[in-house]
């Protein structure tokens, strides 16, 4: 299978395909006139790593699993530790993202009460710069 029916068949991109190729996560084989064949074992492989990906594992993550595999052992306990990382990663951008949330709502719920002013010398928008001290008050 070459790059572009393998991309379709998965539905990702040729450039992805490529990306991982050149990574060493697939191995193809080269015919005699330079083009890549890809296996029933890549298109596995390739399966598995958009899988990987799906989940949130980094490239990183995903070569220490392969490798753990190739080296004969089981991955999964790899895979739950990883797994856990990855969860508690999300988790603190979650409660992040959450907090960005409020400070939005908060700006904007004020800001519509208050006038628009032309910028000065000394301020380019009064509603960000006084945002901070509004809150403190």
């Amino acid at each position: 299978m070459k790059v572009a029916e393998l991309a379709k068949s998965l539905g990702t991109t040729a450039d992805s395909v490529r990306y991982y190729t050149r990574l060493g996560l697939l191995k193809p084989a080269k015919s005699v006139n330079g083009y890549k064949s890809y296996s029933n074992k890549e298109v596995s492989r390739l399966k598995f790593i958009l899988s990987a990906r799906n989940l949130g594992f980094s490239v990183a993550d995903i070569k220490e699993i392969i490798n753990e595999s190739e080296d004969g052992k089981s991955a999964c306990p790899l895979v739950r530790s990883l797994i856990k990382e990855r969860l508690e990663e999300t988790e603190k951008q979650f409660q992040a993202m959450l907090a960005l949330r409020g400070k939005m709502s908060s700006a904007l719920s004020r800001w519509e009460e208050m006038e628009d002013k032309a910028p000065t010398a000394n301020m380019v928008c009064h509603l960000i710069e006084n945002f901070e001290q509004i809150k403190k008050a």
